[in-house]
């Protein structure tokens, strides 16, 4: 019989899971380095590595997202479930799971800035906590003798603000604490500012201000942490902060809100006066200044995070995994316990049924209670038998006849017995008299009967 060889070709190319893997990154990487994705929020999580965790989808298709707790920190808002995004980033291979990822670097909402959206979320959450509320507003002193400012020494603004007050008021005490109003470090000035002045309880009134400038310029005053300084103060505060226009959370925490720095110099002598020209010009440069120092910042730190991009992917894979190996450890470590707890309060019940301190306890409770009822009786018994003796005693005395010699009566013995007529002593013997007080021995020298006792 002849025998037909069959043939299946070329050698395949076999590769393992790691290999292919490690090539759909390398194709990835090269041609999705650098793009922009739209899509809404969802799932959102944070574990303790502080990298965020969340999916980016549409009506039709769904992509896993990874945010580094490197890159997070300079998100200017945090992403939040439900909201429409435009994220910048790459495409990654996680191989744990064999899923494509995208690797978040920036992140803007749309529709929005980022700044308005953390302005939106602190104002949300500050509002439902009260510190807007009209009832906490306090009321401004009249004419305050002392008067404290939180400013940079530096600015126009507070050079406005004491032209004003000498100009208007001169003997007036101000007392000025010099803070960094914008830029890293500048909240922590601000509020230590006004936890100043609220320990020394030196000023009336506090007056809280900064120039103009651009939403980054003010962000100071949208921070938290002098939200809740302002809100805190035993001080009267007025916040002044940027022009007529700008509005920030101090604005909504303070107790008045001054549309300039110059105009809360006249409210807090309760005065109005025109701002000067030149405090625009001021503001102006400060903005200009402000915005070049920043475009220089933002462009030394995009050249170092080149460099870095690629050691911070690297540990950022490394940590995603130490995260889904400390949830499923949290998960085996938490159904452990709940066994180990349901079976010790199942011994404990049991333990409790038969414990002797408990039978001990109930009798102890039922001898306590009896002998205070056997108490309660005694004392009920002898308050009645001393009723009745007291009774008795007072009827005694009634019929006693030392009681009638009380009333000038008297008793006549004769020998042992009383006299009770005349026959019983009669003419010349001798009779014992008792009295109240008292006897008296006496010699009877006659007697007479009833019937003669009645006629004389």
């Amino acid at each position: 019989m002849e025998q037909i060889a069959l043939s299946w070709g070329p050698e395949p190319n076999v590769y393992t899971v790691s290999e292919l893997a490690e090539l759909m990154r390398g194709v990835l990487a090269r041609n999705f380095t650098d793009i922009w994705v739209s899509g809404e929020i969802s799932g959102t999580r944070v574990p303790p590595s502080g990298h965020y965790y969340f999916t980016l989808k549409d009506q039709n298709a769904q992509l896993k997202c990874v945010c580094y707790r490197m890159t997070a920190r300079y998100l200017r808002f945090k992403p939040q479930d439900g909201i429409a995004v435009l994220a910048r980033g790459r495409i990654d291979v996680y191989e744990a799971r064999g899923e494509v990822q995208f690797l978040v670097e920036a992140i803007e909402p749309q529709g929005h800035g980022a700044l308005q959206l953390a302005f939106e979320q602190l104002k949300k959450k500050l509002a439902a906590e009260g510190l807007f509320d009209a009832s906490r507003k306090r009321p401004l002193p009249a004419l305050p003798e002392r008067i404290g400012i939180v400013t940079s020494p530096s600015g126009a603004a507070i050079q406005d603000i004491l032209n004003i007050l000498k100009r208007r008021f001169p003997g007036r005490h101000v007392r000025i604490y010099p803070a960094q109003v914008q830029g890293e470090g500048s909240a922590e000035q601000v509020a230590a500012g006004i936890e100043y002045f609220g320990r020394s309880a030196w000023a009336e009134v506090l007056i809280v201000a900064r120039g103009g400038g651009s939403p980054e310029d003010l962000w100071t005053f949208n921070e938290e942490r002098v939200a809740r300084a302002i809100a805190a103060s035993p001080v009267p505060v007025i916040s002044a902060v940027g022009h007529e226009t700008d509005f920030t959370i101090a604005d909504f925490v303070a107790d008045l809100r001054a549309p300039t720095p110059s105009a809360a110099a006249e409210l807090v002598i309760c005065t109005r006066r025109s701002v000067e020209d030149r405090l625009g010009a001021v503001e102006r440069k400060l903005t200009q200044a402000a915005r070049l120092t920043i475009a220089l910042a933002a462009r030394k730190w995009h050249a170092l995070a080149i460099d870095r991009a690629r050691l911070h992917r690297a540990i950022g894979r490394q940590m995603q995994r130490v995260d889904e190996m400390d949830y499923r450890l949290r998960d085996r470590w938490r159904a452990l316990f709940e066994a180990r707890r349901r079976a010790l309060e199942g011994w404990s019940s049991r333990l409790k049924q038969r414990d002797v301190r408990m039978r001990l306890a109930r009798d102890r409770k039922r001898l306590e209670s009896c002998a205070a009822a056997l108490a309660q009786a005694a004392r009920l018994r002898l308050a009645r038998a001393g009723g009745a003796l007291g009774s008795a005693e007072a009827h005694l005395r009634q019929l006693s006849p030392l009681g009638v010699l009380q009333r000038g009566y008297a008793i006549v013995e004769r020998g042992n017995r009383i006299v009770r007529s005349p026959a019983d002593a009669p003419a010349g013997s001798q009779a014992h008299v008792r009295l109240s007080s008292g006897s008296l021995e006496v010699r009877v020298l006659s007697g007479a009967g009833p019937e003669t006792a009645d006629r004389s």
